[in-house]
């Protein structure tokens, strides 16, 4: 069966707004729990796309997450079988990882609303082409990456340089998060997990993150859905192009 691959770290992680675009374009989604079980193998026959969410954990934090060895295993063969890739947050850093690129600490985390601004090469590009140069983006992460070699650079930001690139016509990494949700948000903030990140910020922060969500996340949607609704197409189009 055709489908569309989603490796998900952990359960806080998941497809969010990616879900019902999947959906209304009538594409069959398989969801790999890597935190539960990871496969012996992945049946590559059918698979039209993969995406590859973000979590708390770093690349290299191979001992205490091995699953990471083998995924990175698995993004190298999406990448040679040129299967439409799209990388969020850790999901591009691995995707980076996986093209030998360096994937570090960045000087400071990004965790909230922030201002993003699109290169000139995003023009061009499937997901990016006539969007605004200036866009809101939505952080949590405290790693980045470098530009692999023999990517295109989409999209900046100013505590954080590199948000978004391409590789060749349909690998994408994105260190923001474009799939979020408002129900999302308000998890993520609440989690006990997240304390310890929400601890590098001023005391409230949460609370202003939480008080700007619905208005921001009006805004976000504006470009955000155009972007996951351009890669559902592209997973539909290695669909029919595979037949």
């Amino acid at each position: 069966m055709s489908r569309v691959v989603v490796f998900q770290h952990v359960p806080r992680e998941h497809l969010g707004a990616l879900h019902e675009i999947f959906r209304a374009s009538g594409l069959a989604v398989q969801v790999v729990p890597l935190y539960e079980e990871v496969p012996a193998n992945l049946d590559w026959t059918g698979i039209i796309g993969l995406v590859v969410l973000g979590g708390p954990m770093n690349v290299d934090e191979t001992r205490t997450y091995p699953f990471l060895k083998r995924e990175i295993q698995w993004i190298k063969q999406a990448l040679a079988c040129e299967i439409p890739i799209l990388g969020i947050c850790l999901g591009a850093q691995l995707l980076a990882k996986a093209m030998g690129a360096r994937v570090y600490q960045n000087p400071t985390k990004e965790i909230g609303w922030y201002e993003g601004r699109l290169t000139a090469a995003s023009a061009l590009d499937p997901l990016f082409i006539g969007l605004p140069a200036e866009l809101i983006t939505f952080q949590w992460h405290g790693d980045t990456f470098d530009i692999p070699q023999g990517a295109v650079l989409l999209a900046t930001g100013e505590e954080c340089r590199n948000q978004a690139f391409r590789f060749g016509s349909n690998a994408w990494g994105l260190q923001f998060h474009p799939e979020m949700t408002v129900e999302m948000i308000t998890d993520w903030l609440s989690a006990p997990e997240n304390a310890q990140d929400l601890s590098c910020f001023p005391c409230g922060y949460a609370e202003t993150i939480r008080s700007k969500t619905p208005v921001m996340m009006r805004l976000y949607r504006t470009w955000t859905t155009t972007v996951l609704e351009r890669f559902a197409a592209c997973c539909e189009r290695h669909k029919n192009a595979s037949q």
